[in-house]
This record gives C-alpha cells, sequence and structure tokens, in this order.
C-alpha cells in the first residue's frame, strides 16, 4: 500500500532537505579541484592548504585570480594620491579558496621582503589581495603585480604602522604557516 505524505509533513521537511542539498553543493564546490594556470604564474600559495594544482602548491595567473569574486576598496593610502579604486580578491576569499583553517599568511614580495599576516586579518568587509587600481593592472613598476591593501579610510584602527607594514607591494608568494 502506497501512502501519500501530507502536505504538512513536506512543508516542514523542504527546508531541511534543502539545506542538505546546499551544504552537499558547497562541499563539492570547495573540494573541485583547481586547473593549473594557463597563463603566467603571479601568485604561489604553499604550506598549510588543503587544495593545491602543482604537486604542493597552488599557483595562480591573472585569468584564475579574476575568475573568483572581486572586491573593490576604495580608499587613499599613504602611498599614493587621493582616494584611488583597488580590486582584488578579499584575503577571506582566498583562504577559502586554498583551504587554509588557522595561523597566518608569510607573504613575500618579489624583492624578499616577508610580512605576517594573521588569518583572524581575512574578514568580509578587510583587506584584499589586490590586482587593479582604478581598472588597470597593477604593474611593477607601480607597486604590482599584486598588493595587499586595508581599507585605511574606514576605520583609524587600519591607519597604524603594523597594517601598513602588512601592506605589501609587488606580492607574487604567500606561505600559510601554523
Amino acid at each position: 500500500m502506497l501512502v501519500q505524505p501530507k502536505q504538512e509533513d513536506l512543508t516542514l521537511r523542504l527546508p531541511v532537505l534543502l539545506s542538505a542539498f546546499l551544504i552537499c553543493v558547497a562541499t563539492l564546490a570547495a573540494s573541485d579541484p583547481i586547473s593549473a594556470p594557463e597563463g603566467k604564474v603571479v601568485l604561489t600559495v604553499t604550506g598549510n592548504i588543503e587544495r593545491t594544482n602543482d604537486g604542493d602548491a597552488l599557483r595562480f595567473d591573472y585569468a584564475m585570480l579574476k575568475a573568483l569574486d572581486a572586491t573593490i576598496v576604495e580608499t587613499s593610502t599613504i602611498w599614493t594620491d587621493g582616494v584611488r579604486k583597488f580590486q582584488g580578491v578579499n584575503l577571506a576569499t582566498l583562504v577559502d579558496v586554498v583551504g587554509a583553517k588557522s595561523g597566518a599568511f608569510l607573504v613575500t614580495a618579489i624583492n624578499n621582503y616577508t610580512v605576517e599576516i594573521p588569518l583572524s586579518d581575512a574578514v568580509d568587509d578587510g583587506p584584499i589581495l589586490a590586482y587593479a587600481i582604478d581598472g588597470k593592472s597593477i604593474s611593477v613598476r607601480d607597486k604590482g603585480p599584486l598588493w595587499i591593501i586595508y581599507p585605511y579610510d574606514r576605520d583609524p584602527e587600519y591607519r597604524t604602522e603594523v597594517i601598513y607594514s602588512r601592506s605589501i607591494w609587488q606580492l607574487d608568494r604567500i606561505e600559510v604557516v601554523e
């Protein structure tokens, strides 16, 4: 004998089923492999990460970074004139993409300058890994190809020597450490 569920049973179960489905989709998306870069590598992430595309590293070209959710931060800096529009990847997004769980980013520039950025700085409305200023890619001459930009104008807490030291430019490597 086939018993038909009551409408109220379905109504009560639908939110639970929908939540379970969304969790499954999110889990699959987070574990999807990331393709190897096709263009010039501009960022290499190593260390305590869950996702890689080249041995123990996760390498990105510009197209791969630009394919991630873009964030725009409009702010002045102590290194530029006036308010500028910086576009890039929010550090919170980068943490999710690489699969970092805790610790810190050791970020290194082309000239081997290295600074530590705690993963606790990686919040939704926090710093970004900028790849463009005012809609144009950042050249090495202008502090590119990548530059950590905090929303300096939003909060006096972002205008400190500690935060300025974390605002590394000509960034090309990140190691996630405990």
